[in-house]
């Protein structure tokens, strides 16, 4: 249906510098990372299709979304598609990125932007630029002020905390083996009723309060990991956030800085680099870095070390990772870490480390840490054990060894089918075959097997 020309779009292509077909090619890099194998060629956007909208036809479906993520990446700041002068429904998870919003008042709206159809559920948020500007020192200090006492609901104590990090504690072991797809709605559902009536209840102590908040504070971490890892991205953000304003209620700096990091883990796989740098830098900040154990701090500086490397800062990037080795090296047995660094230790620095290497551009040392995460990663990791075999194959490839990167990605589909539900590893799915493509006419045996039983497991998955 067509109207009258569209000066909001019009206006933000003239600003982003982008003609009608360098659009159109940035909407369907978007929708790719965003969709997968849902986009195909026939459903991609020419510089005709931009053409239309600027001149007033409405897009259907997810494509105002997508076109405001493209626009907020070329832009670096929050793009919504009301801005674009379209109208989408709005995701109730947006009240909740205000760093403002009570939260409690987030974790009663927890999840409320879930939908059982995934295609609904992209449809439904954005992921906000704009919330990834962590406040200042001010507001930190207010957050970690002591509430006024409540004299009513139900007493909390001690062994409400243990119940509440015994689950965190499975949820986040049933993550690392089965990915994030497994018992999202579970833990929503136990944020939204028991823990809000567990935070609303007596407290005999201050400590008891700030205990309680931190192991709140730390299932909506694992909540919104756990979206990340299903790259349901709106939902994980959100989570992200309120699990900072629980830390921060709590005044538990490390954790804070765990979950800080992250965030600044999904701006860099979802491009947005000079925001996963910042993100980055306030996780190892003052005490979020220097209260942490050896093993956090070597995780808060590995991901530093990546968001260093995705900006093109060498140098730094090289002297992050050296650190984040020698904090490694710095646990041991006498040393109590909190659980929520259980997965990470020499498989997932050597994850981490590859990652940064291949950005830096040295794909032999990124190989050499792939093999070393690979041969070292217990049985209890399958989960980023697919996603490291999937990095490493496309490694592989761009390196122009297509056999053994084929090698390498039978090793996903193989953890793929022993039921990993993981929107992350999926998508190494979906790399693969597009990676794949080129060499699909050249007659070599294993690429045509590869893809065909690639192709079939995607066929099968939703």
């Amino acid at each position: 249906m067509a109207r009258g020309r569209n000066e909001a779009l019009a206006a933000h292509l003239q600003e982003a510098g982008w003609s009608r077909a360098q659009t159109a090619s940035a909407y369907n890099r978007v929708a790719v990372e965003t969709l997968g194998d849902q986009i195909t060629e026939n459903s991609k956007i020419g510089r005709s299709h931009v053409s239309m909208w600027v001149g007033g036809t409405r897009p259907s479906g997810m494509a105002p979304l997508l076109l405001a993520q493209a626009l907020s990446r070329r832009l670096r700041r929050d793009i919504t598609p009301q801005a674009l002068g379209f109208t989408v429904p709005t995701s109730p998870a947006h009240g909740s990125l205000d760093w403002h919003v009570d939260p409690l008042i987030a974790l009663s709206n927890l999840g409320s932007s879930v939908d059982p159809d995934r295609r609904r559920l992209m449809a439904s948020g954005v992921y906000s630029v704009a919330a990834l500007a962590v406040p200042g020192d001010d507001w930190w200090a207010s957050m970690a002020e002591p509430p006024a006492e409540n004299t009513s609901g139900q007493r909390v104590g001690r062994g409400d905390v243990v119940t509440v990090k015994e689950l965190t504690e499975a949820f986040s072991r049933m993550d690392q083996r089965r990915g994030g797809g497994h018992g999202r709605t579970a833990i929503e559902q136990y944020l939204r009723t028991d823990v809000n009536v567990l935070l609303n209840g007596r407290f005999p102590s201050d400590g008891v309060r700030r205990d309680m908040y931190s192991a709140v504070a730390e299932l909506t971490y694992v909540s919104g990991w756990m979206a990340f890892d299903n790259s349901e991205h709106d939902v994980a953000e959100e989570q992200f956030v309120t699990a900072v304003k629980l830390a921060a209620r709590a005044a538990n700096a490390p954790l804070s800085g765990h979950i800080l990091r992250a965030m600044a883990h999904q701006a860099i796989d979802l491009g947005f680099t000079h925001e996963a740098l910042t993100l980055a830098q306030r996780s190892v900040e003052g005490e979020r870095y220097a209260a942490a154990t050896p093993r956090e701090r070597a995780l808060l500086g590995v991901v530093h070390a990546r968001s260093l490397a995705a900006n093109g800062m060498n140098k730094a990037a090289a002297k992050a990772l050296l650190r984040a080795e020698d904090d490694l090296a710095k646990a041991h047995e006498g040393i109590e870490e909190p659980n929520r660094t259980f997965f990470f230790g020499e498989a997932s620095l050597a994850h981490e480390t590859a990652c940064t290497l291949r950005d830096l551009g040295d794909r032999q040392g990124a190989l050499r840490q792939f093999r070393h995460s690979v041969r070292t990663r217990g049985e209890a990791f399958r989960r980023t054990h697919a996603v490291t075999l999937g990095y490493m194959g496309a490694t592989q490839i761009a390196d122009g060894s297509v056999e053994e990167a084929c090698s390498t990605w039978s090793g996903v589909l193989d953890a793929m089918e022993e039921g990993i539900y993981s929107g992350r590893a999926r998508q190494t799915v979906a790399d693969m075959r597009r990676l794949l493509s080129p060499y699909r006419r050249r007659g070599i045996p294993v690429v045509g097997l590869l893809d065909a039983r690639a192709a079939a497991y995607l066929a099968q998955v939703d």
